[in-house]
């Protein structure tokens, strides 16, 4: 596993043995920076499930000027740590223990992201609280962007309080790509 672009193109990260944690693929990374164009990426991203924290430093590497990094499991988080020290990123990113849900209730609210990665587990099913979540607490702004990575078998993720922009699959896995509207609703 590799950062695919930026300044940091090509340089290894590593993850957890085991099942337990999926990091994105190079391929599907790469896929999902890409169509960001030559701007890359901007201002703050809140990495959600981030594990490796593979996506985030990706963030990094394309533009984002800081990353939340926020996972509950302990040995992603140690991964995660490893790959932020390993690329010298610990002055841009800040890594959370913390479950998705406890983060955006707490610490998480008035984050104002520009850029919200979500890359749960597969058999995750709680989309519209989470997006409701995402949106009610300000943890991305109005017309801040958010990328799901999800298992290709279940349809597009779609809720209330954002506009879908794209779908497509990679294999097993899809990503939407959503923009948050104005208003949010309790």
């Amino acid at each position: 596993m590799r950062i695919t672009g930026g300044t940091a193109r090509g340089r290894r990260l590593v993850a957890p043995r085991g099942r337990d944690v999926r990091p994105t693929s190079d391929k599907v990374r790469e896929a999902i920076f890409d169509r960001f164009g030559p701007a890359g990426v901007s201002g703050t991203v809140l990495d959600l499930f981030a594990g490796t924290g593979a996506l985030g430093l990706e963030a990094l590497s394309r533009g984002a000027s800081t990353a939340v990094l926020v996972d509950r499991d302990p040995a992603a988080l140690a991964a995660c740590r490893a790959n932020v020290a390993a690329l010298g990123e610990s002055a841009r990113a800040r890594i959370v223990r913390a479950d998705a849900f406890a983060f955006l209730a707490g610490p998480g609210r008035d984050l104002a992201a520009d850029l919200a990665l979500l890359d749960p587990p597969y058999a995750f099913e709680r989309w519209d609280e989470l997006l409701q979540r995402l949106c009610i607490c300000q943890a991305v702004r109005a017309g801040g962007m958010v990328v799901i990575e999800r298992a290709a078998r279940r349809g597009p993720v779609t809720a209330a309080g954002y506009r879908a922009l794209r779908s497509a699959r990679y294999g097993d896995t899809a990503v939407d790509v959503l923009a948050r509207e104005q208003e949010c609703k309790e």
